[in-house]
């Protein structure tokens, strides 16, 4: 699962909290004042004020995160790849899409691919020490399987190396 899911989801939660604050932030206003209370009316002025200005952000960004979802679902189950078919996909320009590319890679919202000239590949490269080698043992002659740069010869006990 990339990234970008899980950002969206907490995205979403936090505007989903700061919406939520406005009608507690109400009721705790409407509570203390009825029975005089200044700490619950000021908690509840203090929700609101969060509310109102939060709420707005919380779903612009959310919003903001949703976008670079299309673009990630279009990559990954479509198999789109370069930029043209991307952005004849989406309805964005190449400019567009280029950028937004740009930042799933700079944000790490998809992992697995790589940057090419005008579009994103699957990264098949593997890191040296996973690959798995097979060497003749010089010292009995058997084969040995070993992943990494070196091993020792489980029957002779002969150091061998990936060359």
């Amino acid at each position: 699962m990339q990234p970008i899911y899980a950002a969206v989801k907490k995205a979403f939660a936090l505007a989903m909290i700061l919406t939520l604050l406005f009608p507690v932030g109400g009721v705790l206003l409407g509570v203390g004042l009825g029975i005089g209370q200044p700490a619950v009316w000021a908690i509840g002025i203090a929700c609101l004020a969060c509310a109102f200005y939060g709420c707005p952000i919380g779903w612009v960004s959310y919003g903001g995160k949703k976008e670079y979802v299309r673009l990630v679902d279009a990559i990954e189950k479509e198999h789109l790849y370069t930029v043209r078919d991307l952005a004849a996909q989406l309805g964005l320009s190449e400019k567009e899409v280029r950028n937004k590319i740009d930042v799933l890679f700079k944000k790490q919202y998809i992992t697995g691919y790589r940057r090419e000239a005008d579009g994103i590949a699957l990264n098949e490269n593997k890191a040296l020490g996973e690959r798995e080698f097979v060497r003749e043992c010089p010292g009995c002659g058997a084969k040995v399987t070993f992943r990494g740069t070196e091993t020792n010869c489980p029957y002779c006990g002969t150091r061998i190396t990936r060359e």
